[in-house]
């Protein structure tokens, strides 16, 4: 089944729902974790003799999917391995693990009689988000000062595979 739209997930408007426990599986909510695209966090080389930071703020409240956040990585990384390769570290500040979930729906001819409309409608888990509050960090670029407009280049290629405004906040360090 293909993915609903990214609108229909990016405003936070309930509770949190992440409950999942290995240790009592029977008092768990989630039964069973839904996958998540998002699986390297870390890109680039972490020792480096950097001195500028950047990072890439949320202006507003806004829950991203995880499939989101891969999409923003990797055009990112991309970006930065073919400009300046081996002169970076790059890392995913974020952890998507909140548990969405969706009430599936039939549709067509006789959906009516088979669907159980809103009733029950609690819905499977179905993908998982990270929820941002407002000025939290998602990205971060660590660079050397002559990379630093590659480097805040990438940062807003991957700000458009995102949901929500963000700001590219730079640092010098030392």
């Amino acid at each position: 089944m293909k993915l609903r739209p990214a609108r229909t997930m990016r405003s936070i408007t309930s509770q949190a729902w992440s409950r999942y426990s290995v240790k009592k599986p029977k008092k768990n909510y989630v039964k069973a974790l839904p996958h998540t695209s998002l699986l390297i966090y870390r890109m680039g080389i972490e020792k480096g003799n950097y001195d500028m930071h950047l990072t890439l703020n949320a202006d507003q409240y806004v829950q991203l999917r995880s499939n989101a956040l891969e999409a923003a990585r990797l055009t990112a990384n991309k970006y930065l391995e073919s400009k300046i390769p081996g002169q970076y570290f790059f890392r995913i500040i974020t952890i998507p693990h909140q548990v969405i979930r969706e009430k599936k729906r039939a549709t067509g001819a006789g959906a009516d009689r088979l669907s159980q409309g809103m009733s029950m409608s609690f819905g499977k888990p179905v993908s998982v988000a990270a929820r941002l509050r407002n000025g939290q960090a998602v990205l971060e670029v660590m660079t050397t000062s002559g990379s630093r407009v590659i480097a805040k280049e990438a940062l807003r290629r991957a700000s458009s595979k995102l949901s929500g405004t963000y700001t590219i906040v730079t640092k010098q360090l030392n």
